[in-house]
């Protein structure tokens, strides 16, 4: 009877198994083999090896090492801002205010909203004469500027519209982290007399630990690989100033580069794998078991 549980049980595995075995396993293979071939539209039937080409090519590519540059600076700034203002957030809306749980569905609401109505609502927001300059006309700033329409503002309007999104979300993440810690650490603070920037830095901020590594990693794997905002509000433009690795593999598999942009994908894949690794080596090391 033992026997035929056993063999039931497994056997209840094998359609998720295969599910996950052809949906992921068989393409994450193909790439990765189609990612040293010259595969292309014009042999799109016959593949050839081609070693590591693809590789030299797009390393000798300049909007390839524009679009990594883009992609680097996007993450980089998106994540330290998400980070910052949900800690900020969490912060305010962990006390006891009347309105808390209505404060804090406020600002999780945009990370539920499709990028493609953020997009139109971000894309009116920042057209030339459009809200934000109505903004900046009634602080007496007389701006008629087309914020998505030129490289030296598109990139900081696509990293200010993903803060806004998702800050909510790294929000919840500290607010529950914060709502973790014994509140016996705080009172015996108070009773020593520590100020409120002491029981930030020595109990907080430490208890915070694994938040932080959370927040930190989910915001930076997501903006190595952001791709629908770029996509939605300036598609890369104008010209090549707001190309991001997603956009570019997109654009080259496309324009029927399929083994190149294999190879470009392995590369996205790899950064993203080695940041991740790396980020959370050191930021386990600084969790602090409560």
């Amino acid at each position: 009877m033992k026997k035929i549980l056993n063999l039931y049980s497994y056997s209840l595995t094998y359609p998720a198994l295969l599910i996950y075995f052809v949906f992921f396993v068989v393409p994450v293979g193909a790439g990765l083999a189609m990612a040293f071939t010259d595969w292309n539209l014009q042999n799109l039937l016959q593949p050839k090896f081609n070693g590591l080409d693809n590789f030299k090519i797009i390393v000798d590519d300049a909007r390839f090492i524009k679009s990594l540059w883009n992609t680097l600076v996007f993450a980089f700034f998106t994540t330290v801002f998400k980070v910052m203002f949900g800690l900020l957030l969490a912060l305010a809306l962990v006390q006891k205010l009347k309105l808390r749980s209505l404060y804090r569905s406020i600002f999780f609401f945009p990370a539920m909203l499709s990028v493609v109505v953020i997009g139109v609502i971000f894309t009116s927001v920042f057209q030339m004469g459009g809200l934000f300059d109505q903004l900046l006309n009634v602080f007496g700033i007389q701006a008629e500027i087309n914020w998505l329409g030129q490289g030296s503002t598109a990139m900081l309007v696509i990293i200010l519209t993903e803060i806004w999104q998702w800050s909510g979300v790294i929000m919840i993440i500290f607010i529950a982290g914060l709502m973790g810690i014994p509140t016996d650490y705080y009172e015996a603070a108070r009773i020593d007399g520590a100020s409120w920037w002491g029981r930030f830095k020595h109990i907080t901020f430490p208890l915070l630990a694994p938040a932080f590594t959370i927040s930190v990693t989910i915001s930076l794997v997501g903006g190595l690989k952001v791709f629908a905002i770029v996509y939605v509000l300036t598609n890369g433009g104008p010209g090549f100033s707001t190309q991001v690795l997603s956009t570019y593999i997109f654009q080259a598999f496309t324009n029927g580069l399929l083994g190149r942009s294999s190879a470009m994908g392995l590369v996205l894949t790899v950064l993203v794998t080695s940041f991740t690794l790396v980020l959370n080596y050191f930021l386990r090391r600084r969790e602090i078991e409560m």
